[in-house]
């Protein structure tokens, strides 16, 4: 792909670099949030290279779970919402 879209990949390596240069989340904070949000996005690949960069920055078991449990309660809450509009469409009443 980048040798027939070198841009495409050189956005992406510019939007994943343009994090703050002065950080406020330590690097295991950040990535058990990007754990869980490749969690949510449902990205394979992402949460191969979350899962081992959460390690190498030190997250225990305990601390994994707990970001994954955010992601399974934020993806209940978003099931639903969709399934209140899902229900709406269907019967075509609002509330």
């Amino acid at each position: 792909m980048g040798a027939v879209s070198p841009d495409l990949l050189k956005a992406h390596d510019q939007l994943a670099a343009a994090a703050p240069t002065e950080r406020k989340l330590d690097a295991k904070t950040r990535e058990l949030i990007a754990l869980a949000v490749a969690v949510t996005t449902r990205c394979d690949g992402c949460i191969a290279v979350h899962s081992d960069a959460a390690r190498k920055a030190g997250a225990s078991k305990e601390e994994v779970v707990e970001a994954l449990g955010v992601a399974v309660a934020l993806n209940a809450g978003a099931a639903l919402v969709y399934t209140a509009r899902a229900f709406e469409a269907f019967t075509g009443e609002s509330g």
